[in-house]
């Protein structure tokens, strides 16, 4: 007896779902740590503090961080360093990722 129209098994959409996240690499934990800093092909984050090379995706965020962590020193857009302008990126003609990072089409 299931009761309230619950389904007793799991969905093969479901279980398909769950091991796609499982073993696509989103970017996390040590496997994406040279992409979040910025080391290769520039990374997601674009710019970087000048005072305490924190990185960030854009300038709004890098201006929010700014205000929160040096708030004696005032913000200035142009001492921002622009990470993808000085890494140079390699082109290469992988597969890249598809929906939601997973290889799939």
């Amino acid at each position: 007896m299931t009761g309230k129209a619950k389904p007793k098994k799991h969905t093969a959409k479901e279980i398909a779902a769950k091991i796609d996240a499982a073993t696509t690499n989103r970017g996390g934990g040590k496997a994406g740590l040279a992409d979040r800093s910025g080391q290769e092909k520039g990374g997601h984050a674009k710019y970087e503090c000048p005072h305490c090379k924190t990185t960030a995706p854009d300038v709004k965020s890098m201006q929010i961080h700014h205000e929160a962590r040096h708030p004696k020193i005032p913000f200035e857009e142009s001492k921002v360093i622009n990470l993808h302008a000085t890494v140079a990126v390699e082109s290469s003609k992988a597969a890249r990722p598809g929906v939601r990072g997973s290889m799939k089409k």
